[in-house]
């Protein structure tokens, strides 16, 4: 017998930001169901990543006893009121395996009793009304909102000629004796590309790696989706002439001989576009991964950008064209690509628990978590060091959620955790927080052109720990913005005045002298705010 079942919220994947949705509903008493393809949580991660290591970190022994600080170098936990279960009593793993992810997250929705419905595959989402979406067997869920969290489940294909004859990442072989003596080209630029290369070093004979624009490295981009220190031994096998190489440059063609093998057309972008045709055994496609939109009839079907890949989303992680349909998890990175951590648990656990408060905000009066502070620079000031020196909420998802200081026009001024920064400024033009003069965003952000730099080249100087001024730091520090409320209805361009914490080894920004003097004299100065006096 056919099933319909109406919610309030469908949350359709129950992987790790299904289920961080799903607690944050359950936790607020919401309609919500969760449906999942798969027979468990997290089906995604029984075959992902293919060689069943993750890069995401796993410190148990930091020396704090601060949930909220050990959060910082724990990349796999979710976020819950109870601060259980952790990831970190899965394995001590430092890279841990996938199927402990998997193990985790089945407790975890134990754990919390979270509403979940197992073998449902979602084929049709139509919106004749409300969203109606429809399983395999024909069962019904009707929803008000949808809450899509099903991640970038298709492979991504660069159009290159002859790629329907190439094999992919997320189907090839993963044994490496089935390379043994062959020649190997893998195109892509990232970690599933270099995960595959490392895999073949001892038995494939010859590994190419080739893509378009230079190799970046994660180390150095602070972007974690680059190239990760723990699958680059593959470098040291092309540096130290070990018959591997990177070819920097296009494939213009994949071509199939007779026998079976390939001849690859490349043209080399640093060799004035030089194109050579090379012979291989075979030829891999690690080019990433797109989200699946097919399930959506025309009416609701969400608008892409990058490429097809993302669905396009507001400052709310709400579909640009279809109003209700919002969006948590790795899609998500469309807001942050390849700048901060949204695209990973560790960064979108914070923007599912963003995603909810607006949620809240917008569909059931309930204001964002706010507490009162006296109208002072001292209690601002000290409110802002004691945030930057615990938060792992802006140091996981640097530069994209902020603190925000709420200054209102009767002379009050307000506290609140994590606001997205590009939603705080259009909240605020559109009046979601009330009568505002003038605000403060605080993040914690690396320097300008921290990308640029050889973090290990000695001949480059850093600001000194000692230094009262912090605007020229590479390092993650915290930054202090401060804006005028906005007219017209629209966001500010730029702000009224900026400050910039000296960076600090440890990440510790507690100086009297050199970190909160200068930021009181911000504040009361250069922040120019009525409501903050000397007090």
């Amino acid at each position: 017998m056919r099933d319909h079942v109406s919610v309030e919220y469908l949350v359709i994947g129950a992987g790790p930001a299904g289920l961080q949705a799903g607690y944050f509903l359950d936790k607020a008493g919401r309609s919500y169901l969760i449906v999942e393809a798969g027979d468990a949580p997290g089906t995604f991660f029984t075959r992902f990543p293919r060689h069943r290591t993750l890069i995401s970190i796993n410190k148990r022994h930091t020396g704090w006893d601060d949930p909220e600080l050990n959060l910082r170098t724990d990349w796999n936990s979710l976020l819950s009121d109870e601060s259980r279960p952790l990831f970190t009593d899965y394995t001590p793993r430092y890279f841990p395996a996938a199927g402990d992810l998997v193990r985790y997250l089945a407790d975890f929705a134990t754990e919390h009793r979270l509403t979940v419905r197992f073998g449902t595959r979602i084929t049709r989402i139509s919106r004749p009304g409300p969203f109606l979406a429809e399983d395999q067997q024909g069962n019904t869920f009707e929803a008000r909102r949808i809450v899509m969290a099903t991640g970038v489940s298709l492979p991504h294909l660069p159009g290159i000629e002859g790629e329907e004859s190439a094999e992919r990442y997320d189907q090839v072989s993963v044994d490496p004796a089935d390379f043994t003596g062959q020649r190997v080209l893998i195109i892509g630029r990232g970690n599933s590309a270099f995960e595959t290369a490392d895999n073949l070093i001892e038995t494939a004979a010859v590994i190419h790696v080739a893509g378009p624009g230079s190799l970046k490295l994660a180390w150095q981009t602070h972007f974690v989706g680059h190239l990760r220190a723990v699958n680059n031994n593959f470098l040291d096998t092309y540096q130290l002439k070990s018959q591997n190489a990177l070819l920097e440059g296009h494939v213009r063609h994949i071509r199939k001989q007779p026998d079976g093998t390939y001849r690859v057309a490349v043209s080399f972008s640093r060799v004035a576009e030089t194109v050579k045709e090379i012979p291989y055994d075979r030829v891999i496609l690690a080019t990433g991964f797109r989200f699946d939109a097919s399930v959506f009839a025309a009416e609701c079907r969400p608008e892409l950008t990058i490429n097809g890949r993302f669905p396009a989303q507001t400052e709310a992680w709400e579909s640009v064209n279809v109003p209700g349909l919002y969006f948590a998890g790795t899609i998500t990175q469309v807001r942050d690509f390849k700048k901060s951590t949204s695209g990973f648990i560790h960064g979108f656990r914070y923007g599912t628990r963003a995603l909810h408060r607006i949620l809240e905000q917008r569909h059931h009066d309930r204001p964002w978590p706010a507490r009162p502070l006296p109208a002072t620079a001292e209690a601002v000031g000290d409110a802002v060091l004691a945030r930057v020196n615990r938060t792992s909420a802006l140091w996981q998802l640097f530069g994209f959620l902020a603190d925000a200081v709420l200054a209102y026009r009767d002379g009050t001024v307000a506290y609140l955790e994590e606001v997205p920064v590009a939603y705080l400024h259009r909240a605020v033009a559109e009046g979601r927080f009330g009568e505002v003069a003038g605000y403060g965003a605080v993040t914690l952000e690396y320097g300008a052109d921290h990308d640029r730099v050889n973090p290990f080249d000695a001949s480059v100087a850093r600001v000194s720990q000692r230094d009262t001024g912090g605007l020229d730091g590479r390092y993650l520090h915290p930054v202090v913005r401060w804006f005028d409320a906005p007219g017209g209805g629209e966001p500010p361009t730029a702000p009224a005045a900026e400050h910039h914490l000296t960076e600090n080894l440890e990440n510790e920004w507690d100086s009297p002298d050199v970190h909160r003097a200068p930021l009181l004299r911000f504040l009361r100065d250069r922040a120019a705010l009525p409501a903050v006096s000397r007090g």
